[in-house]
């Protein structure tokens, strides 16, 4: 048995237009300068009350449940304007799964989106039933925190060392490592390479059919 469990915002969707624009509305409504847009896409890959955590790392946390909360209703507002459009697959990822599946690969999501979130951009792109299990930040903490991954571990009923998290952040690749699987980064996400193998990445894909290789090797 083999599981690939897949991060989903710059790993498998390039979602961070998407992504900006609601930072910058959640920020706004409250009256605050808006991160860069560099600061946003590193915080990818958290839960959302953390990712407001570190980027006001000062405020209290009830500015950071409601800075979470207006995020979620400005990604909503967007969807509502067809804006999944813009947060297309990364090249050559349909494939891939594809042949993962192909070749008998269990496939998983271990995300920092919403179920509601998840389930839309996995169905927009028409790859939902792919996948074995889907875990999300409604369920679980935050990454790094393995239980995302001890969960999609159950569903599937592997165990770790039959396992594979795939992540284009040290967010991804530290929840693998808390989890004792196996992690592979990428490197067209939202972290540089060099930050995912000093974080334990066993290696760091360029594309996507080097990807392929590095779960067939």
């Amino acid at each position: 048995m083999k599981l690939a469990v897949f991060d989903c915002d710059g790993t498998l969707i390039d979602s961070q237009i998407n992504i900006i624009r609601a930072m910058e509305s959640s920020f706004q409504r409250h009256g605050l300068a808006p991160p860069d847009s560099h600061a946003t896409r590193r915080i990818v890959g958290l839960s959302l009350v953390e990712a407001m955590q570190a980027l006001l790392p000062q405020a209290d946390h009830a500015l950071h449940l409601s800075l979470a909360d207006d995020y979620k209703s400005a990604f909503q507002r967007l969807r509502a304007d067809k804006a999944l459009d813009a947060e297309p697959l990364y090249p050559g990822i349909r494939s891939l799964l594809d042949a993962l599946d192909a070749q008998g690969w269990l496939l998983a999501v271990a995300t920092g989106k919403s179920d509601r979130g998840l389930k839309l951009a996995l169905e927009h792109h028409g790859i939902h039933s792919l996948f074995v299990s889907l875990q999300t930040a409604d369920r679980h903490p935050s990454k790094p925190h393995p239980s995302m991954l001890r969960a999609a571990l159950a569903d599937a009923g592997a165990r770790a060392d039959q396992a594979v998290m795939i992540g284009d952040t040290v967010f991804d690749i530290a929840m693998g490592q808390a989890a004792g699987v196996r992690s592979i980064g990428v490197d067209w996400g939202y972290h540089d390479a060099h930050e995912l193998i000093d974080a334990g990445a066993a290696h760091v894909a360029e594309t996507s059919d080097h990807l392929l290789a590095l779960l067939n090797g």
